[in-house]
């Protein structure tokens, strides 16, 4: 039997945006003050644009924040593209895990973070599904994930990847992060094996 576990990639520090000044001046707020303390006005003034400049883009702070998380998330989510499908979604955890944005975000406002777990979908979860669900169909062609809909189970490893982003430090607590890792890699690995 072919592995589906191969080493996760360890890396946790920056990867290159898309340049867009607008959007950078938005995290560079977000991290300084949070979501509720952005203004458009203030991420206009840092990115040295004008307002009307913004508000044609983005009627609120939240759907700028929303098109920020988005691309914050699917560069993470691409940098582990070519693992398999055990290794991305540990990968894209840990990497999520130690994101300053992401961790400004859970402490500060995690309010925002709900519509995408009880809601909807947002464009970084169709963007992560999509990247599991083409290491699923290649993991199936080479024998080493079980049949099945590649799609259902993309869905289902990102269902329990994002368990163990925003629950598992409470739920497992006091697992370290390496710990949590492993959890998730034996259960995904058993969860895909054929």
């Amino acid at each position: 039997m072919t592995s589906i576990r191969h080493n996760v990639v360890m890396e946790t520090g920056g990867t290159a945006r898309d340049p867009d000044p607008v959007l950078d001046a938005a995290r560079e707020m977000v991290l300084a003050v949070g979501v509720r303390r952005t203004t458009l006005t203030d991420v206009a003034r840092r990115a040295g644009v004008s307002r009307m400049t913004i508000y044609r883009r983005w009627p609120d702070v939240r759907a700028l924040v929303a098109d920020l998380m988005t691309r914050e998330w699917t560069l993470v989510a691409g940098r582990f593209a070519g693992d398999d499908p055990v290794a991305a979604a540990v990968g894209v955890v840990r990497a999520l895990r130690g994101h300053p944005l992401w961790r400004k975000i859970v402490e500060v406002d995690p309010e925002l973070l709900l519509p995408y777990l009880l809601r909807r979908r947002g464009a970084s979860q169709d963007a992560m599904l999509a990247l599991v669900a083409e290491s699923v169909a290649r993991g199936q062609e080479l024998g080493a994930v079980r049949p099945g809909d590649p799609a259902r189970l993309a869905g289902t490893v990102l269902l329990t990847a994002q368990s163990f982003l925003l629950s598992g430090p409470a739920v497992l607590a006091p697992a370290s992060p390496g710990e949590l890792d492993d959890e998730l890699a034996t259960l995904l690995e058993r969860y895909l094996r054929p």
